[in-house]
């Protein structure tokens, strides 16, 4: 029950992460400070894929980038804001599923820990109750055997016998 309630709260989630970094984009143009801050990472931006571009193909990277215009860089910026904050949404989602899951998987390996100890413990338990059964077992052939009642009872001395049998008289 737990589990597709929480696929659909990640899926909403994501859903509702791109309109809120639609209006990021739409923030970050308006605000003076934030808006010169952008350009200059849309300019850094720009040449670095650009010089990427040139190494790629294999043209020459030594010639002059020309820099975007203040529009361009806006709308560059704006873009990679809202990727970014999209993908962080997503891998916020995908670290919290994988946390889930281990803790999920450690609980699980902690309940079998726990049925294997019990088993051991049952298993000791039993060791024990068959050791005193068979010391029992051993006090009550004595008993007979010494009050002359081994013929009776046709009791095997596996241990002090051998392999006989008594027959009965």
């Amino acid at each position: 029950m737990v589990l597709p309630l929480l696929k659909l709260g990640t899926l909403a989630a994501r859903t509702l992460s791109k309109p809120v970094a639609s209006r990021l984009k739409k923030q970050a143009a308006y605000q003076p400070r934030f808006r010169e801050f952008i350009i200059r990472i849309a300019q850094a931006n720009h040449r670095f894929q650009t010089q990427m571009q040139r190494r790629i193909y294999s043209h020459s990277t030594d010639v002059a980038i020309h820099p975007l215009n203040e529009e361009k860089a806006i709308q560059a910026a704006s873009d990679l804001i809202g990727e970014l904050f999209v993908f962080t949404v997503a891998g916020a989602v995908v670290i919290f599923e994988v946390q889930r899951s281990a803790r999920s998987e450690a609980k699980k390996e902690e309940i079998r820990k726990q049925e294997l100890e019990a088993m051991r413990e049952r298993e000791n338990e039993l060791a024990k109750e068959l050791e005193l059964l068979r010391l029992k077992l051993t006090e009550l052939e004595q008993l007979a055997k010494g009050k002359g009642l081994s013929g009776l009872f046709h009791f095997k001395h596996s241990q002090t016998e051998g392999t006989h049998l008594v027959k009965p008289a």
